[in-house]
This record gives structure tokens, C-alpha cells and sequence, in this order.
């Protein structure tokens, strides 16, 4: 979440604030995701970053395991749901306009004072929705961690991998319990997502 919340602020800002060559591109790589299944994301990453891949095998060679980990797994979260913070605060940018940020560039403030204090606060409603946004999704992602996490019991499982494999092994009990806290933390992120939009409002 931490990770989609800086790229997410950053992506918007090169999406909204800047021209360049490719933007078109970019754009359209950030929405991929939200066109794409998971399963297919997880198989790309493993094309990419599997042991046999040039890529997977150079980084494995220096120590570092991506797939079948907890880092293949950050990967394939990030990238389901970096989309959700990005378009939430793209609008919010765009209607923000940029007079106020070059208003205190005039007055002499810094790219990060002027981020502190003038981008950051009127992105913030857009940003803790996206972000809200970004855990539900993170929360209940399936497809793609489930492919580049291999399932290793108390290694590499997710709550929705554990529902899976309880259900699987006959722990109905253990199942629908997880099935249960799962829902109400959606629950909760509902009631956060309302919260967020009146704070917009």
C-alpha cells in the first residue's frame, strides 16, 4: 500500500502536470491491469522474473528470490492495484489546475514545499480513496498472488490463499471464518470509502 501510494502520487503528477513523449502509452500501461486478468499479470511476472528468465535468473544469481516470495507478491499487488489510486486522483489534479503551484514557485518555494503544502492537502480526500481503494483490492486479490506465490503453507499465503486451502483440506469451520473477517473488513472499507467522499464533498 505504501509502495502504491507513492507511485500512484507520482504517476498522476507526470500524467496531469507534464508533457512528454509516450503519455499516451503510459497511460494505457497504468489502466492495464484493470483490463487484464490476474492470472495473466502473474504469468507475466514469472515470464519475467522466473529462475529461467534472464531477468529472474540475474537477480536470483545475486541473492534475490522474486518468485515463489514475499517480493513476486508485493509485485503482483502492486501492479493489480496502482491503477485505483492514480485514477482517483488524476480528476482531482486536473481540476486543482496548476495557478496555486506556480503562484509559489514565483513566490520562490521548492518543488517539495510547494507538494507539501499546496498539491498534497488538495489531493488528500482523493488520495485516502484511492488508497482505501487500493486495500480492498489488495485484500482481496486472488489470481495473481496466487500464481507467483506457489502456496507455501505459512510462507507464502494470503487470506484469500488460506480460505482457499481450508476450504480445500475440509476445514469448512476455518473457511468460513476467514470468509467472515474478510467481509467485514470490507464492510469497514465501505463505511471508509463513504467517509472519503463526504470529506470530497
Amino acid at each position: 500500500m505504501v509502495a502504491n501510494t507513492i507511485f500512484g502520487i507520482g504517476a498522476a503528477i507526470l500524467l496531469v502536470r507534464h508533457r512528454f513523449p509516450g503519455k499516451r502509452i503510459l497511460g494505457a500501461l497504468i489502466d492495464l491491469p484493470l483490463a487484464v486478468s490476474p492470472v495473466v499479470v502473474g504469468l507475466a511476472l514469472i515470464l519475467v522474473y522466473g529462475r529461467f528468465a534472464p531477468a529472474g535468473g540475474w537477480l536470483e544469481r545475486h541473492g534475490l528470490q522474486v518468485i515463489f516470495s514475499l517480493p513476486g507478491m508485493v509485485l503482483a499487488t502492486v501492479f493489480v492495484s496502482l491503477p485505483l489510486v492514480v485514477r482517483a486522483i488524476v480528476p482531482v489534479l486536473e481540476e486543482m489546475g496548476e495557478d496555486q503551484e506556480q503562484a509559489a514557485h514565483t513566490l520562490g518555494a521548492s518543488r517539495w514545499q510547494t507538494f507539501r503544502r499546496i498539491t498534497l492537502p488538495g489531493i488528500r480526500g482523493a488520495l485516502g480513496y484511492g488508497v482505501v481503494l487500493c486495500l480492498a483490492r489488495a485484500l482481496g486479490e486472488y489470481g495473481a498472488v496466487a500464481v507467483v506465490s506457489g502456496r507455501q503453507v505459512g510462507q507464502t499465503q494470503t487470506a484469500t490463499i488460506w480460505i482457499q486451502q481450508a476450504f480445500g483440506n475440509y476445514d469448512q469451520a476455518g473457511a468460513y471464518l476467514g470468509a467472515v473477517v474478510l467481509a467485514l473488513l470490507a464492510v469497514s472499507i465501505l463505511v471508509a470509502m463513504n467517509v472519503f467522499k463526504r470529506k470530497e464533498a
